[in-house]
């Protein structure tokens, strides 16, 4: 089979080359937006007298009909003719005619390949966005139905001090706004059309760039036609947010895991969600939210992958810019799967409040507070840190928690302690205290419910 390139060379390429430098085993994914991209330069072309009308309603229709068969899996596609776009014109030439050679007037695979992209990425991003919104609509639901259930919250893996669960579940709503925010502002460089550009240096042909940027959704033209076709920042940009974002997933994924564990029982997810043993009939096993975890890394090398691959070209294209379309395939797929899992997840999970207010009702979490009661006596903070430090040793010596001491006992150590030290000391309202901005008492989190609703 002839090379649609080959007038230049005297001999076929090695087997084990067109094998190893084809792409269409993954590029074909980019099939809708490669013939998307087709159909407005056609357009275009037809508008600005390259083409006539007659011949760009054919090649439409002919582009138009390859997408129906490829949707419909009638046609092959072939390693012999590389990528997506060598095989969509072989398609389109095989089912119009000579004509269909035309398509490629005014552009390269270059161009049309960042074309691709930049389409792809669009469509995905704002696709990622949506499920962002339907995992921070399962965490402020469940935040909504927990504002007075109380857990202990931790620093160092510590038990520090007692807070609401929605405050803590809020707290991921949060960074799953400033995840989709990086995204929304990363549109603004994925929506830049290189249609044009050529191979580096532009074209020969009066081709109107713009209104094809226009037809295709993008908000401007690259200026310059070689940062066009060799600019990956877009897709780096994009990588970077997935990084960010699958981090802060990990994050909440690990916390579940904890959660749900026979020590914590703070929650139990719902079976849909979990697994059991081959050998231990009595096990169910977080594997969604463990696997969430590890995904975490494959996002993560494909950034890598990619920023090592671009570090030294230069400008402009060159062959090793193959390799961005794996990478940022996987971590389109990553994401949306990811987030896919992870809204119904949440959506569903138990949550155990009485195990969770035992747990702030059997440890020294309130500690804090008893500072604050002195320090409000007319105590130095210091010296007031240091008696509670001595009291809770002493709990620890005697085995109590700081609210099974009695009077005495806290007289034992500042004369300031009175009565009203008891009711400091209830988790609940050591929770309620909490009122600056931002806080972990009912009020704040109220307030922080409806500031979340008003993003979302």
């Amino acid at each position: 089979m002839s090379k649609l390139w080959g007038g230049r060379f005297t001999k076929e390429t090695n087997k084990l080359v067109e094998e190893e430098t084809a792409s269409i085993s993954f590029d074909q994914k980019l099939a809708d937006e490669d013939i998307q991209g087709s159909i407005a330069h056609v357009h275009m072309l037809a508008s600005t007298g390259i083409l006539s009308e007659e011949e760009a309603e054919k090649i439409e229709a002919g582009l138009k009909s390859v997408l129906q068969k490829i949707k419909k899996g009638e046609l092959a596609f072939s390693v012999e003719n590389e990528d997506i776009h060598m095989n969509i014109e072989k398609f389109l030439i095989d089912e119009i005619g000579p004509l269909g050679g035309k398509l490629h007037t005014g552009r390269s695979r270059n161009d049309q390949v960042a074309t691709d992209m930049h389409l792809y990425l669009k469509n995905h991003t704002e696709q990622i966005i949506e499920h962002i919104k339907a995992v921070q609509t399962a965490v402020l639901n469940q935040a909504k139905d927990h504002v007075e259930t109380i857990l202990p919250g931790y620093t160092h893996l510590q038990r520090a001090q007692p807070v609401s669960f929605a405050h803590h579940l809020l707290a991921y709503f949060w960074m799953l706004q400033r995840d989709k925010e990086r995204l929304q502002d990363s549109l603004k460089r994925v929506s830049g059309s290189p249609l044009g550009a050529g191979a580096l240096a532009g074209t020969t042909f009066p081709l109107d760039r713009h209104q094809v940027a226009e037809e295709l959704g993008f908000d401007y033209v690259y200026p310059n036609s070689m940062d066009a076709v060799s600019d990956r920042d877009f897709i780096l940009e994009f990588m970077s947010a997935a990084s960010i974002m699958m981090m802060h997933i990990s994050r909440l994924s690990e916390e579940l895991v904890i959660w749900s564990s026979q020590e914590f029982q703070f929650i139990e997810l719902d079976d849909s969600f979990c697994t059991g043993s081959s050998i231990m009939p009595q096990k169910k096993n977080p594997d969604v939210p463990e696997l969430l975890r590890a995904k975490t890394g494959r996002v993560y090398g494909n950034l890598i992958g990619l920023l090592t691959v671009l570090k030294g070209l230069p400008l402009a294209y060159n062959k090793d810019m193959q390799e961005d379309k794996e990478g940022m395939f996987d971590t389109v797929e990553t994401l949306e799967g990811s987030l896919g899992m992870l809204a119904p997840m949440i959506d569903t999970m138990m949550v155990r409040k009485e195990n969770m207010k035992q747990a702030v009702s059997e440890d020294y979490s309130n500690a804090t507070d008893i500072a604050d009661y002195l320090v409000t006596k007319g105590l130095p903070f210091r010296e007031a840190h240091e008696i509670i430090g001595k009291i809770v040793l002493y709990g620890i010596d005697h085995g109590k928690y700081l609210l099974d001491l009695t009077l005495d006992e806290f007289k034992q150590f500042s004369g300031l302690f009175e009565e009203d030290i008891y009711e400091v000391l209830a988790p609940e309202q050591v929770v309620a205290n909490r009122k600056s901005y931002g806080g972990t008492s009912q009020e704040q989190v109220k307030e922080q419910i409806l500031l979340a609703e008003k993003a979302l």
